[in-house]
């Protein structure tokens, strides 16, 4: 059942995005070489704690893996697609890409979002794949108007993506958000006639998250049984917003 928010609900929401967002930008002054991946872990949590906020992922029960996350981010770097656990053991290099996952839950709002930080100087071939991915993610934001539906956000990724020679992932979606973290509807980014396509109404909320491979869309999931991976070892990008579709057009909520 897909819920759809109150505009004093969209304002609360408001909060929470507008921290994810402080959050995240924030963590790119940490995210230099020789930093470990928990570093950035340690940041965040207390960028959380002192705001108020409760970490939206820590603690979190994914029943598809049958785990409890144990992590305020999502740190995965290079290959590494999402759910990368941060670790004092990895160390960010000069010419990696780090993406960043994270959200809270803020006067019982949630707040989602993620982006991929380049780690010192990237080589070209890597900065236009960021570019591509931040490129797709706009087009679907834009399409998060009231009655539009789902497959013109899902189309909007894959036309971009798939035109510019990337691929997107396919295992891993999109979804609703409100007082939970996970809600409907899940938001694929192709048009997967297996999945509903219902109309955009005011007042739902929806996080948008494109993931592009420089090669084959194919994943694997590592043996700590998260972080998911590119098959053929290619570099990936990760780039989301959580958006409010509204009278007025789109509304994101994590930047300010």
């Amino acid at each position: 059942m897909i819920i759809r928010k109150s505009d004093a609900e969209l304002e609360k929401m408001r909060q929470s995005g507008r921290l994810v967002w402080r959050i995240l930008e924030d963590l790119r002054q940490t995210a230099v070489p020789g930093a470990t991946t928990y570093d950035l872990e340690r940041a965040a949590e207390k960028m959380m704690a002192d705001a108020g906020a409760r970490p939206a992922f820590k603690d979190y029960y994914v029943p598809a893996v049958g785990r409890v996350y144990k992590f305020v981010l999502c740190t995965s770097i290079n290959s590494e697609i999402i759910h990368g656990l941060p670790s004092t053991k990895r160390l960010l290099r000069d010419g990696d890409i780090v993406k960043i996952d994270t959200g809270v839950r803020l006067n019982g709002w949630f707040g989602d979002s993620a982006t991929t930080v380049p780690v010192g100087r990237i080589d070209p071939a890597t900065c236009r794949l960021l570019e591509i991915t931040r490129q797709a993610l706009d087009l679907a934001v834009d399409c998060a108007r009231e009655g539009n539906r789902l497959y013109d956000i899902a189309g909007a990724v894959q036309n971009h993506v798939e035109t510019n020679g990337y691929s997107v992932v396919r295992e891993f979606v999109g979804h609703g958000i409100g007082s939970k973290l996970h809600e409907d509807p899940q938001i694929p980014n192709f048009i997967d006639t297996r999945t509903a396509n219902p109309r955009l109404r005011q007042g739902m909320v929806l996080a948008i998250e494109p993931m592009v491979c420089a090669g084959r869309p194919e994943t694997r999931v590592l043996d700590d049984h998260w972080t998911a991976v590119t098959k053929d070892g290619s570099r990936a990008a990760h780039f989301e917003h959580t958006v409010a579709v509204t009278s007025n057009g789109p509304w994101i909520l994590t930047q300010p």
